[in-house]
C-alpha cells in the first residue's frame, strides 16, 4: 500500500492546547509520519502509511481525545469539504450569536443585583443586599444559573478534557467559574441559614466571566470566518451550470456533468464554466480574479479561457480541455487551501508552549491562592486570585496567532495573482535577501521580437522591413517570426516570394519580383562574394554588442540594410530591480548567454551583477554558492527549465501565464508574466511575516504580564487585585485582538 495524505476537518478544538494535543498523539501513532493542527482552519494535515494504520484509526485516535474527525465523503472536491466547513461555520455563528443576548442580559443583572448599592445605584428594598440578603442571594442565584447553562458548552468541552489529562482553555473557564459559583452557592446556604452576608457571593464572577468570554468568542469567531473570504470569492467564481450545445441545440447542465470535447457556449456576462479554447466568437474576458490583472482580455478564435473568468462582451463558443480538478480554478483553490492549512516554523514556539500552557497555568492558580492564604489574607481573597488567574491565561491567542495571519495572507495573495503554496514558503520569502532572476522568459517576454532597422542610404526602412518579411514568410526560423510580425503590425503588403532556400546557420532566400533577396549572417553575404559597406558591418556589430543578433538584407547587386531581433527585455524589469534593491534585496541575473549579452541586458535592467554562460544544469550550482554565503535565496524563473534552480533555492518563484500557469513548480506561482508580481509576493510575505511576529509577541506579552497581576504582583507593592470579570474580558478581547490584527492583512496593496 502507498503512503496517503489527507486534509481533515476537525471539530470540537477551543485553543491551542487542543490543537497541540491532537498533533502531539496523532504524530506518535505508529504509521504516522507527520501530523500537523491548523487552529484557525479547524483541520489537521496528516500524512499516514496505509500499510500499517488507516483514516479510520487516526479518526478514532481523536476521538478518544474528545474530538471529532470528519471523514465525510466529499469525492475529492475540495470545493464541496470548504463549503461544509464554510456553512457549518454560518450555523456556529448563528448559534453564538442566539445565545449572546440572554447571557448578556442576565449577566447585566446579575452584576446589578450584586454591585449595584455598593456603585450606589437604586435597588427596591427587597433586592438590596444589605436589607434582604436572603432575596438578593437567591435572584443572583436564579440568573446565574440559566447564564451557566447556556454557557455550557465551556464545562462539557473543559471538564472532559481535564478527566482525560489534556485540560483546555474550556478547562481554566469551566474551573474558574465553577469555584466562584460554588463557593457563591455554599455562601447563598449560609445566608439563607444567617451564618453569612451577601458580600460574601461571587455569581456575579461567574455570570460575567461566561458572558464576556462568550462575547469575545463570538467576534474571534466572526473574525475567522472573515479570514476565509477570499476562499469563498474563487469558490464564488466557479458557476454551477454551463450551456452545452449537441446537435444544433443547446441545452442548461451542471457544470460537473461537462465532459472533456464538450462545446459550449457562454454568453455576455457569464462566468466560463471550465477550462477551454474559442472555437468562434469575439470577446473580451475579464480575468482578474485569477491574475489580478485588472484589464480585460481579447479572445479570438484559438485562444485559452479558464474556469471562472467572465465574458464581457460578445457570445463564444469554446471547447473544454481541462473540467473538474483540473481546471485552472479548481488547482488554484487547492492551492490556497493548502496553504492556509499549513504551518509556518515560527509558529513551533507558540505550539510547544500551547501544549503546557494550561497544567501549568493551573497550577500557578493553586500555587497563588494558596500562597495569599499563607501569608494571612482571607479565603475569598484567595478565591479571587485563584478565578483571576485561571481566567486571564488564554493559549488561543497563541494558537490563532501565526495561522490567521497566513490565511488572510495567502487569501490575499490569491487575489493579487500571488499563489503561495505554504506557510513555510511564505516565511521564508519574508526572509530573502537575495533574488536570482533568470534572464529569458522572465527579465525578458521569452520571445524575440524586431528591435532596429538600418536601413541602407537610400533606401526606405519600410521597403527593408516589406522585402525580408516576404522572405522570412516563407521560414519558420524563430529569428525570421517577429520581422513577419512587425511586417504585420505596421500593415504592410508583401510581394510574392519564391523558391525559397534556408542555409542551417547563415540564413534564408527567395526570389521577390525576380530577385533574390537574403536575409542573414553578415558571414554568408561575404562568402556569397556579396559586398558589405564598412558602414553596416560596424552597425551591426555595435547592435550585436547591444546583445541583439542582426539580419543583414540584401541582393548580390545591392544591401538592403540590417534588422536587429531581440529578446525584448519586460518593460517593467528596471522598474522592479530598483524596487529590489531599495527593499534590501541584492539581485542577480542568471543565463547561459554569453558575456557581452548578458552584461548588456543587465544594464539596461539597472543589474550590477549577471552570472553568464551558466548551463541549464549549472543554474542550480550558482543558486547554492550564494546560499552559502549566508544569503536568503529565491529563484525566479520559468517553472520548467529552471526546475532545479527552483528546487534548490529556498524559495522557488515560478512565473505564469495567467491561464496555463506551471501550478506544480515553485513555491510561489505568479499568475501572470508580470515582474510586479515578484514584488508584490515579497512585499506581502514581509507584511504577513511581521503580522505573525506582532500577533505572537502580543499574545505572549499578554500572558507574561496579565498572569502574574491576575495572581496579585500588584498587591505586594499596596496596589489593587485584578477583578475575576475584567480579568475574564482582558483574555476575551486577547484572541479577538490577534485575529482583527491578522484581519488587517486584506488591505495589503503591494
Amino acid at each position: 500500500m502507498a503512503a496517503e495524505h489527507h486534509i481533515v476537518p476537525i471539530k470540537g478544538m477551543h485553543c491551542a492546547a487542543c490543537s497541540s494535543r491532537i498533533e502531539r498523539v496523532v504524530g506518535k501513532l505508529e504509521g504516522v509520519s507527520a501530523a500537523s493542527v491548523n487552529l484557525a482552519a479547524e483541520t489537521m494535515d496528516v500524512a499516514f502509511d496505509s500499510a500499517r494504520t488507516s483514516l479510520e484509526a487516526i479518526a478514532a485516535r481523536v476521538g478518544e481525545l474528545g474530538f471529532e474527525a470528519v471523514l465525510a465523503d466529499f469525492s475529492g472536491e475540495e470545493e464541496s469539504l470548504f463549503k461544509a466547513r464554510a456553512r457549518e461555520t454560518a450555523e456556529e455563528l448563528e448559534a453564538k450569536r442566539r445565545a449572546l443576548v440572554p447571557e448578556l442580559v442576565l449577566a447585566g443583572l446579575v452584576l446589578l443585583f450584586s454591585m449595584g448599592a455598593m456603585l450606589g445605584l437604586p435597588l427596591p428594598a427587597f433586592l438590596d443586599p444589605n436589607h434582604s440578603p436572603v432575596v438578593n442571594a437567591l435572584v443572583q442565584l436564579a440568573l446565574t444559573a440559566p447564564l451557566l447553562w447556556l454557557g455550557r458548552g465551556f464545562f462539557t468541552g473543559g471538564i472532559p478534557a481535564l478527566l482525560r489529562g489534556g485540560p483546555n482553555m474550556d478547562s481554566l473557564i469551566a474551573l474558574g467559574t465553577g469555584a466562584a459559583f460554588a463557593a457563591s452557592l455554599w455562601s447563598t446556604v449560609n445566608i439563607v441559614l444567617g451564618r453569612a452576608h451577601a458580600h460574601e457571593l461571587y455569581f456575579e464572577s461567574a455570570a460575567v466571566i461566561i458572558a464576556l468570554i462568550s462575547l469575545g468568542k463570538y467576534f474571534e469567531a466572526k473574525s475567522k470566518a472573515r479570514a476565509t473570504e477570499a476562499m469563498k470569492a474563487l469558490l464564488k467564481l466557479a458557476p454551477d451550470t454551463a450551456t452545452r450545445l449537441t446537435g444544433g441545440h443547446s441545452e442548461t447542465v451542471p457544470v460537473a456533468s461537462v465532459r472533456l470535447g464538450d462545446v459550449l457556449l457562454v454568453r455576455p456576462g457569464e462566468r466560463v464554466p471550465v477550462d477551454g479554447v474559442v472555437l468562434e466568437g469575439a470577446s473580451e474576458v475579464d480575468e482578474s480574479m485569477l491574475t489580478g490583472e485588472s484589464l480585460p482580455v481579447a479572445k479570438l478564435p484559438g485562444n485559452a479561457l479558464s474556469a471562472g473568468t467572465r465574458n464581457a462582451l460578445g457570445t463564444l463558443s469554446m471547447r473544454a480541455v481541462r473540467v473538474g480538478r483540473d481546471t485552472t480554478l479548481a488547482r488554484i483553490i487547492r492551492l490556497v487551501r493548502d496553504a492556509q492549512d499549513s504551518k509556518a516554523p515560527i509558529a513551533a514556539l507558540a505550539d510547544r508552549v500551547s501544549l503546557y500552557f494550561v497544567p501549568v497555568v493551573m497550577i500557578l492558580a493553586l500555587l497563588a491562592a494558596l500562597a495569599w492564604l499563607v501569608a494571612g489574607e482571607s479565603w475569598p481573597f484567595a478565591l479571587r486570585i485563584f478565578v483571576s488567574v485561571m481566567v486571564i491565561a488564554c493559549p488561543c491567542a497563541m494558537g490563532l496567532a501565526t495561522p490567521t495571519s497566513i490565511m488572510v495572507g495567502t487569501g490575499r495573495g490569491a487575489r493579487l495573482g500571488v499563489l503561495i503554496k505554504s506557510g513555510l514558503a511564505l516565511e521564508l520569502a519574508g526572509r530573502v535577501n537575495a533574488v536570482v532572476l533568470d534572464k529569458t522568459g522572465t527579465l525578458t517576454m521569452g520571445k524575440p521580437a524586431l528591435t532596429d532597422i538600418v536601413p541602407s542610404p537610400g533606401v526606405r526602412e519600410d521597403d527593408v522591413l516589406t522585402l525580408a518579411a516576404a522572405v522570412e514568410s516563407l521560414s519558420s526560423h524563430p529569428l525570421g517570426l517577429p520581422v513577419v510580425q512587425a511586417a504585420a503590425d505596421k500593415g504592410l503588403v508583401l510581394p510574392r516570394a519564391i523558391e525559397a532556400q534556408a542555409v542551417p546557420g547563415q540564413g534564408v532566400s527567395a526570389r521577390v519580383d525576380g530577385e533574390r533577396i537574403l536575409v542573414g549572417r553578415a558571414g554568408w553575404f561575404l562568402s556569397q562574394g556579396i559586398a558589405m559597406p564598412p558602414e553596416l558591418l560596424h552597425a551591426g556589430e555595435r547592435l550585436a554588442k547591444a546583445g541583439k543578433t542582426p539580419l543583414y538584407a540584401g541582393s548580390a547587386s545591392r544591401m538592403l540594410g540590417i534588422l536587429a531581433v531581440a529578446d525584448v527585455l519586460r518593460p517593467e524589469a528596471s522598474e522592479v530591480v530598483r524596487e529590489l534593491v531599495r527593499m534590501g534585496i541584492r539581485p542577480v541575473m542568471l543565463t547561459g548567454d554569453n558575456h557581452g549579452t548578458a552584461q548588456a541586458i543587465a544594464a539596461k535592467a539597472g543589474l550590477s551583477e549577471a552570472l553568464a554562460e551558466v548551463p541549464p544544469e549549472g543554474k542550480a550550482d550558482k543558486v547554492a554558492r550564494l546560499q552559502s554565503s549566508g544569503l536568503t535565496v529565491a529563484m525566479v524563473g520559468d517553472g520548467i527549465n529552471d526546475a532545479p534552480a527552483l528546487a534548490r533555492a529556498d524559495v522557488g518563484i515560478a512565473m505564469g501565464s495567467g491561464l496555463d500557469v506551471a501550478i506544480e513548480a515553485g513555491d510561489i506561482v505568479l499568475m501572470r508574466p508580470d515582474l510586479h508580481g515578484l514584488v508584490t509576493a515579497l512585499k506581502l510575505s514581509r507584511a504577513t511575516l511581521r503580522n505573525i511576529k506582532e500577533n505572537l509577541f502580543w499574545a505572549f506579552a499578554y500572558n507574561v504580564l496579565g498572569i502574574p497581576v491576575a495572581a496579585g504582583a500588584l498587591h505586594l507593592f499596596g496596589g489593587p487585585t485584578l477583578s475575576p470579570m475584567i480579568a475574564g474580558a482582558a483574555m476575551a478581547m486577547s484572541s479577538v485582538s490577534v485575529v482583527s490584527n491578522a484581519l488587517r492583512l486584506r488591505f495589503f496593496r503591494g
